[in-house]
C-alpha cells in the first residue's frame, strides 16, 4: 500500500532542510511517495542578505517547491521540521499552519499521520516545547500524532527526545549530535503507522 508523505520544513541556514532531506530519503526507502516542501520565507531580502549562511541556504533551496494546501490534502502522512524560536515554531511555519483553517473546517486534515523535528543552538533551547507547540495544532486538526518515543536505540544516540528528533547546532550551523539514524527511524515509523491507518480506513 503506497503512502503519500509530505516532509514540510522551514530552515534559515540549512539544518532543518538537512533533517527534512534525511526524512524524505527514509520515507522513500519505506516505500512512500514523498514530496519535500518548504514553507514561504517571511524575512526581508535585506535581512537574509546580511547573513551569508542564510543567503547561501536560500539560494541552495531555490528549487525546492513551496508547500500548498493541495499538498496537505494529497498527503497521508506529514513530517514537519522547524527551528526553535523562543520555545515555539518559527514564524514562517506558524504562518503556514495558521492558514490551514479552511482545510480544517472542511475536515480535510482529519486522520493525517503527523510527526515533527526541530533544532536549536543549545541543548535546553526549547526543542521539546517547540515540538509540543506544533502538535497542539495537530490535535485541533484531528491528526494522529506519531512520536518516536523510545522505540529504537537511535533515539538515545540522538539525545533521547521522545517527542521528535531534535538537534543542537553550533554557531556555524553544524550539528553537535548524530541524529541521522533517529530521523530515519522516525520517518519510517510514520510511514508504517500511516499504512496501518490507511488500511484500517478502507
Amino acid at each position: 500500500m503506497s503512502i503519500n508523505l509530505a516532509v514540510i520544513y522551514y530552515s534559515s541556514t540549512g539544518t532543518n532542510y538537512q533533517l527534512a532531506d534525511w526524512a524524505a530519503q527514509a520515507g522513500k526507502e519505506a516505500g512512500a511517495t514523498v514530496r519535500i516542501l518548504k514553507v514561504p520565507e517571511l524575512a526581508p531580502e535585506s535581512v537574509i542578505a546580511g547573513n551569508p549562511a542564510w543567503k547561501a541556504h536560500v539560494e541552495e533551496a531555490a528549487c525546492v517547491p513551496t508547500v500548498s494546501e493541495d499538498d496537505l490534502v494529497w498527503a497521508d502522512a506529514i513530517i514537519f521540521s522547524t527551528p526553535t524560536r523562543f520555545g515555539n515554531v518559527a514564524s514562517q511555519m506558524k504562518q503556514f499552519l495558521d492558514r490551514t483553517g479552511g482545510l480544517w473546517f472542511q475536515g480535510k486534515l482529519v486522520n493525517k499521520v503527523v510527526s515533527a523535528m526541530t533544532s536549536a543552538q543549545n541543548p535546553h533551547g526549547g526543542q521539546e516545547q517547540t515540538i509540543l507547540s506544533l502538535y497542539t495544532t495537530m490535535y485541533h486538526w484531528g491528526a494522529i500524532v506519531v512520536a518516536p518515543g523510545y522505540t529504537d536505540q537511535s533515539v538515545f544516540t540522538a539525545g533521547g527526545n521522545p517527542y521528535g528528533t531534535s538537534v543542537t547546532v553550533d554557531q556555524d550551523g553544524k550539528m553537535k549530535e548524530d541524529v541521522r539514524g533517529a530521523v530515519q527511524h522516525q520517518a519510517k515509523r510514520v510511514v508504517t503507522v500511516a499504512e496501518w491507518v490507511k488500511k484500517g480506513m478502507q
